[in-house]
């Protein structure tokens, strides 16, 4: 089953164990250091030694239990990169390989696929599994955890080649921030004639500001409750700052495509709606612990549609990836140790950060940012 190079089976892949920081139940986001032994690796899998892991808003909400009770431990973390040091024998990797996996680790496995992974859209798989705490559904049982670890096993497809461009704690937040604001851009074909709007300009806001600098967008505006941010969403490439209920008013009718990556209980979704141009498309990027509300007419007076957008395709993120490099897009960081998990998913939460916090398995000093 395994290559010279997967370091064999047996008792020793029995008796692996990969530590981590979990989220617990009733732990109110406190993660705690709790270990697991991995299931054993497949032909089609690699073992990842984690080097960096993003901190993503998912992973608060999820450890607050904000979206539903933790049943169990589960070491949270999507946003992951480290180097291959075991393979099977089947594995699109090789040792030794620098690698980032995303929200995804599995979807469907051989001879039944889906009608979504036969159309490249495998972040619609009926059979995928998220990296925590997830079943998994290709007949081995175990269920998903983390990249708030030592390590992490995955199908070898789900483990994306870095180009050499870009830096291992650069490149963890392109797993989630990257591919989630990417993907909608593309979809929506935000080039030359597009007035595009950013809400909420932060973890997920201030990559999206690059990509739409890079796609060229005609119009650039930033949309922020805070206005000491005004400078930075100019650098990142805003062309416009809008900041007050003034300034939304005189914006009315303005956009063609804006994406909403504020996920606060107060956000004004009448506000938001009265900038839509005709025929455009807010995107929902942030997933809000409340419902949304919002009058009718504003859609239908304007023929405005309100979407989603679920993450991208194995073929999306390697394409981000490559315009990421050739463009210079680039987060910005600050580098925690893992060891300060817990007081980096607080300063998230806070929304302390300019503008994403990875956290680095061994690093060079405590706190060290890039931009």
């Amino acid at each position: 089953m395994f290559s010279s190079q997967a370091g064999g089976a047996g008792e020793e892949d029995k008796s692996a164990k990969f530590t981590g920081w979990a989220a617990v139940p009733g732990g109110n986001g406190v993660l705690q250091k709790w270990s697991y032994h991995p299931r054993p690796l497949a032909a089609e899998e690699v073992e990842i030694e984690i080097s960096h892991c993003g901190v993503c808003g998912s992973d608060i909400h999820f450890s607050t239990e904000g979206w539903g009770p933790i049943t169990r431990p589960a070491i949270p973390g999507h946003e992951i990169v480290g180097i291959v040091v075991k393979r099977g024998e089947d594995a699109s990797h090789q040792i030794g390989d620098r690698v980032g996996v995303g929200c995804l680790v599995s979807c469907c496995r051989g001879t039944s696929v889906c009608d979504w992974c036969r159309k490249g859209e495998d972040q619609f798989c009926q059979n995928k599994t998220v990296t925590f705490s997830s079943p998994y559904k290709d007949g081995r049982g175990g269920i998903s955890e983390g990249g708030f670890a030592d390590r992490i096993r995955v199908y070898s497809d789900y483990a994306f080649k870095i180009p050499k461009e870009i830096s291992s704690p650069e490149a963890a937040s392109f797993f989630c921030a990257g591919i989630t604001t990417y993907t909608p851009l593309k979809r929506y074909k935000a080039g030359p004639n597009t007035r595009l709007g950013v809400i909420g300009i932060g973890g997920l806001g201030h990559i999206a500001l690059q990509w739409a600098a890079a796609m060229g967008c005609r119009e650039i505006v930033a949309i922020s409750g805070r206005d000491n941010k005004k400078d930075e969403a100019f650098r990142l490439g805003a062309t416009k700052f809008i900041n007050d209920k003034e300034q939304i008013k005189e914006a009315a009718r303005s956009l063609d495509l804006c994406l909403c990556t504020n996920a606060s209980h107060n956000n004004n979704w009448e506000e938001y709606l009265s900038m839509m141009a005709p025929l455009s498309q807010l995107v929902l990027l942030a997933l809000p612990e409340t419902p949304i509300t919002f009058v009718g007419s504003h859609l239908v007076s304007q023929d405005v549609a309100i979407v989603g957008s679920h993450l991208g395709s194995k073929g999306d993120i390697d394409e981000m990836l490559e315009f990421a490099a050739k463009h210079g897009i680039r987060p910005w960081i600050e580098k925690r140790s893992f060891e300060d998990c817990n007081e980096a998913m607080k300063d998230v939460h806070a929304g302390k950060p300019r503008y994403r916090i990875v956290l680095e398995m061994n690093p060079s000093s405590s706190s060290t940012s890039t931009s």
